[in-house]
């Protein structure tokens, strides 16, 4: 994974992660937590889809697609990682 689809990948986790907290108001970690979480989520979403062989759709890079793969691939990383942390700490505080 080059360098600028691993920034875009953290960037759009940031923003899904903070999406699915505005999406999910019981669960939130806060607009800090939700983008550590989704930073996080970001990159290993991009991760994992680049060991698979679908990271950047048209192999990563600066192409339309590649940077349409990081967007996506970290924006859904980044919400799930964060969806997941909010319903576990939701869940510990019951």
């Amino acid at each position: 994974m080059d360098i600028v689809s691993l920034l875009v990948s953290l960037g759009s986790g940031a923003a899904g992660g903070n999406l699915a907290g505005s999406l999910m108001p019981k669960s939130t970690l806060g607009f800090l937590g939700n983008s550590i979480a989704g930073i996080a989520g970001g990159g290993l979403g991009g991760s994992i889809l680049q060991m698979v062989g679908m990271g950047g759709m048209g192999g990563g890079g600066m192409d339309l697609m590649g940077i349409i793969g990081s967007v996506a691939s970290g924006g859904v990383g980044g919400g799930v990682v964060m969806a997941v942390i909010g319903f576990i700490k939701k869940a510990m505080g019951k």
